[in-house]
């Protein structure tokens, strides 16, 4: 980090645990809290060099032998979508689109807990409680959003039904997708994580913003395959980021 204006913050190092990822591997984290006036410079800084935000704080993988999680951000301003994916934002263009304050609601913590037992019945959030959801959206130091996409509205019905969130980062290098979910079951609105990341691509396109970062990459992991669809992309490596076509 360069050109820094702020304190350097202090860091901190998890007990290691199971990975989540890789089978047979233990995970560990080093972190550091978010807060004050500062926070958006400390989590931009950060976030150039492979930092992720949860609540209140910046983490990135330490894990002792392993370097497989891998940073990865869209480069928005050169994207264009596949032929796959424009027919997908064809077939979802009715969806309506409204960013709202971070403010967590039973609507979206319903879909959410419908999105984990169909998806990931045994991941870390799967007992996530309504107090631990609205603790996920409304503890943010930092310019955030909740991003909504809602069916058209039913006659006489002033909104639509919730089909998709994604709590959204708001950077001045460009949008941060901290953590998304759609409805799982809904057979005409197949693609909707798709749709949801093309959506935020071309937001930022249309902004000027040259990124929207996309998490973690693992080599091989097939749940995270998904993310070398969005193209071209810089990921972040020893030497530092890295274009891949």
């Amino acid at each position: 980090m360069t050109d820094q204006s702020f304190r350097l913050p202090r860091f901190f190092v998890t007990a290691p645990t199971p990975c989540p990822y890789l089978p047979d591997r233990l995970e560990r984290k080093v972190f550091t809290e978010l807060h004050g006036p500062e926070a958006d410079q400390v989590l931009e800084a950060l976030a150039r060099t492979g930092f992720r935000r949860s609540q209140n704080v910046a983490y990135r993988p330490s894990c002792d032998g392993c370097r497989q999680c891998i940073s990865v951000r869209t480069i928005a301003r050169e994207f264009q979508p596949s032929t796959s994916q424009r027919k997908l934002r064809r077939r979802h263009s009715d969806i309506d689109v409204a960013a709202c304050e971070t403010r967590a609601t039973s609507e979206q913590f319903a879909l959410l807990r419908r999105y984990l037992q169909a998806r990931h019945p045994y991941g870390g959030m799967a007992n996530m409680s309504a107090r631990d959801y609205a603790d996920m959206v409304e503890q943010t130091p930092v310019g955030t959003l909740v991003v909504e996409y809602r069916e058209p509205p039913a006659e006489g019905r002033k909104v639509g039904t919730l089909v998709g969130v994604c709590l959204t980062d708001q950077q001045s290098d460009g949008l941060s997708m901290v953590y998304s979910f759609y409805d799982p079951d809904n057979e005409a609105r197949r693609g909707l994580g798709t749709y949801m990341i093309l959506d935020h691509i071309m937001r930022a396109k249309a902004a000027g913003l040259p990124y929207v970062y996309l998490g973690y990459w693992i080599d091989g992991c097939e749940r995270m395959n998904y993310k070398y669809r969005f193209r071209p992309l810089e990921a972040l490596e020893p030497s530092g980021w890295t274009r891949h076509d």
